[in-house]
């Protein structure tokens, strides 16, 4: 993009690797300045147009689509390039490339991208370990705390093709999480609607609501310890928080949850070692290729496992 000057009126010609995004997404990249809900307010105004018209936040960009920014006010910052150490884990994480796209093993602890306090995550770290790529865009997103397979769009026609299997419930995605307790193997799915709430404090929570979004997940157990359960763990739907939200909901949160899960068996798992979430995505299984992807357990999960009372 152009070097844009906010005190006036910016006009933005939407290219073909801008084409299909949401408005929204694309402007919150490019304006990283501007408060998220300062960018939905001019929205709904109206202050910001595509092709002399209004319109909504989730509005997918076409190619050559123009833009119309009003003069913006935003916060002088710095940008903070990617440690060389975030490049090196990153360029050790990379389970598979090709010419449209990669697939990381995202370590845990580290966001998928930056903001919240939060100088630069997995897209940010990718951009600068490959500076010349015309492209690059997360086709999804796992939560800071779970690990696994995390798939990055080099194509546009990619992502938008695979957002539509997203949408569709199209991709194979199985996780690997330890639970409290002895899971009853007996029950293969839980299938509640979630609902996300945002408390006081700011915090995101989502719980099990009647009205809210439909929301299904298959459990399969793999093994019994003496007060816990290794799962394996496939989405039908893609909710935020779903595995965390349903494990719970069954009365089998997850080791080391500290949002949703139980303090007595997370300092009992502590103690053992685990210093993190126990979830990470496994396996997943796209269309477009013959063969699924997987991403191996870290040793610090397998240590846990092997160090658990039978």
């Amino acid at each position: 993009m152009a070097e844009l000057n906010f005190n006036q009126v910016n006009l933005i010609e939407i290219n073909e690797l801008q084409a299909g995004q949401r408005i929204d997404n694309f402007l919150l990249k490019y304006l990283k300045n501007l408060p998220k809900s300062h960018l939905y307010r001019i929205l709904r105004k109206g202050e910001i147009r595509v092709n002399k018209g209004r319109i909504k936040p989730d509005y997918r960009l076409e190619q050559n689509d123009i833009i119309r920014l009003p003069p913006l006010q935003l916060e002088t910052k710095i940008p903070t390039a990617p440690s060389s150490k975030l490049l090196d884990l990153l360029s050790n994480c990379i389970l598979h490339e090709d010419k449209e796209l990669l697939i990381l093993n995202k370590p845990s602890g580290i966001a998928v991208h930056g903001g919240s306090g939060i100088s630069s995550g997995v897209i940010e770290g990718l951009r600068g370990l490959f500076p010349n790529a015309p492209f690059l865009e997360l086709v999804h997103r796992l939560d800071r705390e779970t690990s696994g397979c995390l798939l990055i769009a080099k194509k546009p026609a990619l992502l938008r093709q695979l957002h539509e299997q997203l949408r569709n419930h199209e991709l194979g995605k199985i996780y690997l999480a330890l639970v409290k307790g002895k899971w009853n193997p007996l029950i293969t799915h839980i299938n509640a609607p979630l609902q996300r709430n945002i408390l006081h404090s700011g915090e995101r929570m989502v719980k099990v609501e009647a009205d809210g979004k439909e929301a299904l997940s298959y459990f399969h157990l793999r093994q019994h310890f003496k007060n816990a359960s290794f799962m394996e763990i496939k989405l039908a739907t893609g909710r935020t928080h779903q595995i965390r939200v349903h494990s719970t909901f069954a009365g089998h949160p997850l080791a080391g949850d500290d949002k949703y899960g139980d303090y007595e068996f997370n300092k009992q798992i502590k103690e053992l070692g685990l210093n993190r979430l126990f979830l990470h995505a496994w396996r997943i299984k796209l269309p477009q290729y013959e063969k699924p992807f997987q991403a191996p357990l870290d040793d610090a999960l397998k240590k846990i496992l092997e160090k658990l009372p039978k």
